[in-house]
């Protein structure tokens, strides 16, 4: 029987094409949006015990990486899980849970140096549920949406996240959240039916898919001046940010 003819390629060169195919996959899903590809990054960036501290760098690093999100700025003054003037030259969109370790420490640590630019009317600060820890973080969403419409969303939001601490899922049962509605002075029969109403259920959902459609499986995740940002990275970092989006707002 003749011999079949030997390749001419390499028996090496079809494992190397097959890993360099798969390497561009991982590095466009990598830089879709903010640098994050799958919920199991969310696991891992949202862990007490993973290394770094949540902290994630800034996503794009050069400018000809750099892409636009500001059409995600909604600059509605009805609102009510926002802060700062409609008309401040740079909006910021957080995506955040209320189990996540890391938006705690955030609204503790960094949220009071961004309320000077709010106070100043230099930034504005839109805040977006990804409820991405399960039906805990999803219950909340919604009751913190149901004091927004009482006027106390702020007063909610950080009492949730009390001294940069997340509270453990029995605090957020539906009578612990009537609780606190009710240590706010709310009106907790109204609070009640707003919690349970299908317009609060439609703008959880919203905001839900907001994140996700942009890619956004990890909290905290941030939009400032229409460029990405993830995780509670230290407060100068924002100082940063804020400012070169100041800047470049006024050229």
């Amino acid at each position: 029987m003749p011999q079949q003819p030997s390749s001419s390629k390499p028996p090496w060169l079809l494992p190397v094409i097959v890993g360099i195919a798969a390497l561009v996959v991982i590095a466009a899903a990598y830089f879709l949006f903010f640098g994050s590809g799958s919920s199991n990054d969310s696991d891992v960036a949202n862990s007490p015990e993973s290394e770094g501290g949540g902290v994630v760098d800034v996503v794009p690093q050069g400018e000809e990486d750099q892409i636009d999100l500001s059409h995600v700025e909604r600059r509605d003054s009805e609102d009510p899980l926002s802060i700062g003037t409609v008309d401040a030259p740079v909006t910021m969109v957080m995506f955040s849970d209320y189990q996540c370790p890391f938006c705690a420490s955030w609204m503790d640590e960094t949220l009071p140096v961004m309320m000077d630019y709010v106070d100043d009317e230099q930034l504005r600060i839109e805040f977006r549920d990804l409820n991405v820890f399960g039906p805990e973080s999803e219950r909340a969403s919604h009751a913190a949406y149901a004091a927004a419409l009482q006027d106390s969303y702020m007063e909610y939001h950080q009492a949730l996240l009390a001294d940069g601490e997340i509270r453990q899922p029995a605090e957020l049962s539906e009578e612990a959240l009537l609780d606190l509605a009710a240590e706010l002075g709310l009106d907790t029969d109204q609070f009640l039916e707003d919690m349970h109403s299908e317009a609060v259920q439609e703008q959880i959902l919203e905001n839900q898919r907001l994140g996700t459609d942009l890619g956004a499986y990890s909290t905290p995740s941030f939009i400032v001046g229409g460029q990405p940002m993830v995780g509670a990275q230290p407060t100068d970092v924002f100082v940063d940010a804020v400012d070169q989006a100041l800047t470049d707002a006024s050229e």
